[in-house]
């Protein structure tokens, strides 16, 4: 079960840094929860940093075993991660919460929780992945580079930590059996809950802006995008990025 083993920290430079150094060192089991109070060092996508105050917010990472997941299907993780805060956040009286490719969750625009996935690959598998998670909790919201929010922000009112945290890792566990025995169903969840889907936004293809119309995700994790010049094409992260808002 996620969440049956836990370790806390009061601080820590970096939870996935934490549990990466745990599984060079001993076998961890799965579904390990690595929480840090203060995380002095964490990292969000394209290498940001992701301040978290001291007690306010939640930051941690779960060391996930696959049974048998292939190294091209490793897109699934992300989109359990997400849609399992996605969840929490919805049953915590939150509205128009959104995951915007590839796993940030948003509420209206502002950013409110960051994923961080590292997998270690083995033989065309994926042997175990730390996934962490930096959610903005009862503090101001602040994230670097990005527009952003908190819960605190949203709902006018502080959240209980462990009562948010037990209901995030209940819809973890929920959502990780959903990817291993119902992946189609987690695939659709994810693409109803993709933000842009349907807009036209400004985009930046190869460095340059384009007017692009989000569609879905593909099964590496691409996304699937209309070009404004005509032509629908799948693009990762290397070469796609949403433009600032």
């Amino acid at each position: 079960m996620i969440g049956s083993v836990r370790i806390e920290l009061a601080t820590v430079d970096s939870t996935n840094k934490h549990a990466a150094d745990l599984l060079r060192l001993t076998e961890v089991q799965h579904g390990t929860v690595i929480l840090a109070h203060e995380q002095t060092q964490g990292r969000g996508q394209r290498d940001r940093s992701w301040h978290s105050e001291h007690g306010l917010d939640l930051t941690f990472s779960v060391v996930l075993r696959p049974e048998d997941l292939d190294a091209g299907h490793q897109f699934v993780l992300a989109q359990f991660a997400a849609l399992a805060v996605r969840d929490a956040l919805l049953r915590s009286g939150l509205q128009d919460v959104q995951v915007k490719w590839p796993n940030d969750v948003l509420v209206g625009p502002r950013k409110v929780a960051g994923i961080l996935i590292q997998n270690e690959l083995e033989g065309g598998r994926v042997r175990h992945a730390v996934v962490g998670i930096g959610l903005n909790v009862n503090s101001s919201g602040a994230v670097e580079g990005a527009l952003a929010t908190s819960m605190r922000l949203e709902l006018g009112r502080t959240t209980d930590h462990e009562e948010l945290l037990a209901l995030l890792l209940d819809r973890m566990e929920l959502r990780w059996r959903q990817a291993q025995g119902h992946r189609q169903g987690l695939e659709a969840d994810y693409r109803d809950a993709l933000w842009g889907r349907g807009r036209w936004l400004t985009m930046e293809l190869d460095g340059a802006p384009v007017e692009a119309r989000p569609l879905e995700v593909d099964g590496d994790g691409r996304l699937l995008v209309e070009l404004a010049g005509g032509g629908v094409s799948p693009y990762g992260l290397d070469r796609l990025r949403f433009g600032p808002r």
